[in-house]
């Protein structure tokens, strides 16, 4: 199953001479990068969803608290957790 996982971004960085947009974004104590060029309003403390390493939404912080509950309750965040 392919799901869009919600996260908050804490910092954002455009790379390749500024064409591309790239952001840190905190899953519930995990940090991974996303591409924020579908949503290019998106700023730092702004709660977007991540699919395959893209940001395709905003989201306001209570739904994307809602849903990260409900996606760990489910057991469907391995994904996220590193592999040791």
């Amino acid at each position: 199953m392919c799901l869009a996982i919600p996260g908050k971004i804490t910092s954002i960085e455009s790379r390749y001479d500024g064409l591309v947009r790239m952001a840190k974004v905190l899953f519930g104590g995990i940090t991974k990068e996303a591409s924020l060029e579908m949503v290019p309003q998106a700023q730092i403390g702004d709660y977007v969803l991540i699919h395959v390493g893209v940001a395709i939404s905003l989201i306001d912080e209570a739904e994307a608290k809602k849903t990260f509950e409900y996606l760990e309750g489910i057991g469907e965040l391995e994904e996220l957790m590193p592999i040791n």
